[in-house]
C-alpha cells in the first residue's frame, strides 16, 4: 500500500510562496497519476492540481492557474507544488493523493487512491 506524507506547510505573508512536498513509501510513484487537493474550514475538499502518470497530462483549478505548479521527481518518489503568488483564500489544509486509476477527465486520484495527512497552509493578508 502506498503512503504519503505532506511537508512543507505554515504561514507565509498574502503574495508570498510555498513549496508543498509529498513523500511516497510502499511504492513508486511513476505509475500513479497523482494530485493535490485542499480543504477549507467549512467548505468541500477541492482538487487543486493533478498530474497523469506519464507527466503528460496537468489539471489545474481556475483559482491556481498561473500561481501553482505541480511536479514530481521519481528518482525520489516525491510530489511538489510549487505556490506562488498566495492569497487568503488559498488557506486550507493541502493533502496529496495517488492513484492507479484516477479520474478519466481531470487525471486527478479518486477517494479510493492513497492520501496522505494534510499540511496546513496559512495566509496572512
Amino acid at each position: 500500500q502506498l503512503q504519503l506524507v505532506e511537508s512543507g506547510g505554515g504561514l507565509v505573508q498574502s503574495g508570498g510562496s510555498l513549496r508543498l512536498s509529498c513523500a511516497a513509501s510502499g511504492g513508486t510513484l511513476d505509475t500513479y497519476a497523482i494530485g493535490w487537493f485542499r480543504q477549507a474550514p467549512g467548505k468541500e475538499r477541492e482538487g487543486v492540481s493533478c498530474m497523469s502518470a506519464s507527466t503528460v497530462s496537468t489539471y489545474y483549478a481556475d483559482s491556481v492557474k498561473g500561481r501553482f505548479t505541480i511536479s514530481k521527481d521519481n528518482a525520489k518518489n516525491t510530489v511538489y507544488l510549487q505556490m506562488n503568488s498566495l492569497k487568503p483564500m488559498d488557506a486550507a489544509v493541502y493533502y496529496c493523493a495517488a492513484d492507479l486509476r484516477p479520474s478519466i477527465d481531470t487525471m486527478c486520484p479518486t477517494p479510493n487512491g492513497s492520501w496522505g495527512q494534510g499540511t496546513q497552509v496559512t495566509v496572512s493578508s
